[in-house]
């Protein structure tokens, strides 16, 4: 696949216990899949975007597609609504980011929100506003130059297991 321009998007493949997990453990004690991952245990994560304001680019925002940990009410209050019209009246639950992104201090940990979106689209995150430089890339936002080293850092780590473009989400798939 080539692309025209700078990818606006990059996707994590998976929270980081799922990828603490031995392989052959994986399939007995959890369960992932494009938008949710439960491991008995560990905890229960579900896949939302942090996006970042994009200074003077094609588009007016960059997005992270990453995973966050939620309490297991939390989490099967999201199930609950998984398929409910008007799901994004819901308040926002907190959550802990569970992944680690390349370019920046380490981001495991992190607290955040998750907003719940309309049907067919992720969730948003929202980073704890802390002086953690992703948490204030989203409330101030980032230049095509960082795009760039998002893109060179891409390049480099194009083989690594954890990192990947963004897939569309369920309904961005379909239309």
């Amino acid at each position: 696949m080539t692309h025209e321009g700078l990818p606006l998007s990059y996707a994590i493949a998976n929270p980081a216990a799922w990828e603490a997990l031995p392989p052959e453990d994986r399939a007995r004690r959890g369960y992932l899949d494009e938008e949710l991952c439960v491991i008995k245990g560990v905890g229960q994560f579900i896949r939302g975007r942090v996006l970042l304001p994009l200074h003077g680019g094609p588009v007016p925002l960059f997005e992270w597609c990453v995973w966050v940990s939620l309490s297991e009410a939390n989490f099967r209050r999201a199930l609950d609504l998984w398929t409910t019209p008007g799901r994004e009246a819901e308040p926002p639950y907190f959550g802990w980011f569970s992944c680690i992104l390349p370019g920046y201090p380490s981001t495991l940990n992190l607290k955040c929100m998750v907003h719940t979106s309309p049907l067919g689209q992720r969730p948003s995150i929202e980073l704890e506003p802390t002086d953690h430089p992703l948490a204030v890339e989203q409330r101030d936002g980032i230049t095509t130059a960082r795009l760039q080293e998002f893109a060179e850092l891409e390049l480099h780590h194009r083989h690594h297991p954890h990192h990947q473009e963004a897939p569309p989400s369920p309904a961005e798939s379909s239309s």
